[in-house]
């Protein structure tokens, strides 16, 4: 999960930045479109298949089922949209709901996963990424537009993901 999501960061990094006239209140997917969609879909890509893959070796060592389905299927629906570019409609926005949804739900229930601070940083991260997509879909944006609302949604999922698979990675987890 680690390296899969640290991929997804530098393509999303890079991807915006190398993309002429990109700004942050654009939506994320907007990068899946433009001169640089062959780096965010393919660190898109290869960040849920990390993400699945993660899923599968939790699921197997006896991880929570829910929680390492959850995760599988935030994989799957990451995977997806590095296939479905916004320009597909529904597929595209089906598929990102669930990585948001999924993600946003397995951070929520992180506590029973991890002991430590992250047992608190987890569902505290899941709750606003959580709250974040009732915003979002109501049209209530905060001031920050499309964009940044979904900023609000996406970030906290992808600080919680890394920092589960850094906290999977130690020793004796």
């Amino acid at each position: 999960m680690f390296t899969g999501t640290a991929i997804f960061i530098f393509g999303f990094v890079l991807s915006g930045s190398l993309y002429a006239g990109y700004h942050e209140t654009q939506v994320i997917s907007d990068l899946g479109v433009g001169p640089t969609a062959w780096l965010f879909n393919t660190s898109v890509f290869i960040f849920g298949i990390a993400v699945l893959i993660s899923a599968y070796l939790l699921l197997n060592i006896g991880i929570q089922k829910h929680f390492s389905i959850l995760i599988g299927l935030a994989g799957i629906s990451a995977s997806l949209i590095g296939l479905i570019p916004e320009t597909q409609g529904v597929p595209h926005v089906i598929a990102a709901a669930m990585i948001f949804l999924c993600g946003g739900m397995s951070a929520l229930i992180g506590y029973q996963v991890f002991r430590g601070p992250f047992s608190i940083i987890s569902p505290v991260l899941g709750g606003i990424t959580l709250i974040a997509i009732v915003l979002f879909a109501s049209g209530n944006y905060l001031g920050l537009g499309i964009g940044g609302m979904e900023r609000m949604i996406a970030y906290p999922l992808i600080l919680w993901i890394l920092g589960a698979g850094a906290y999977l990675m130690s020793p004796g987890k």
